[in-house]
């Protein structure tokens, strides 16, 4: 079965750090690109951070120097080290993937997405 299972969510108090995990399977792990996506109450889902086929990486301005994605080939996973958190990082992350694409995609162009895991920042 083609899933993407995301873990690592939780409550945190700002200035605190969480990393999100990412399981990957039933597809080849390496002929995609993969991006985590978030989505606050009341707001659009936007990008986060995405990793490509080829190891190339991007980040969202608001998350810039705080958060970094990586991947274990090996392991079959996706990883969000988030660093710093803000209250207004607080929303629900999705995990996503696009096969044979070498570049950060959209949400609506995802072939797999996951249902995602909910991170909460607040004192």
């Amino acid at each position: 079965q083609l899933q993407l299972v995301e873990s690592g969510g939780g409550l945190v108090r700002p200035g605190g750090s969480l990393r999100l995990s990412c399981a990957a399977s039933g597809f080849t792990f390496d002929s995609y690109s993969y991006g985590y996506f978030r989505q606050a109450p009341g707001k659009e889902r936007e990008e986060v951070a995405c990793v490509s086929m080829t190891g190339r990486t991007n980040y969202a301005d608001s998350v810039k120097g705080r958060f970094t994605i990586s991947r274990d080939i090996g392991r079959n996973m996706v990883f969000l080290q988030m660093n710093s958190l803000k209250p207004e990082d607080t929303a629900n992350y999705y995990c996503a993937a696009v096969a044979l694409i070498d570049r950060c995609m959209k949400w609506d162009v995802m072939d797999y997405r996951g249902k995602g895991t909910t991170v909460t920042v607040s004192a």
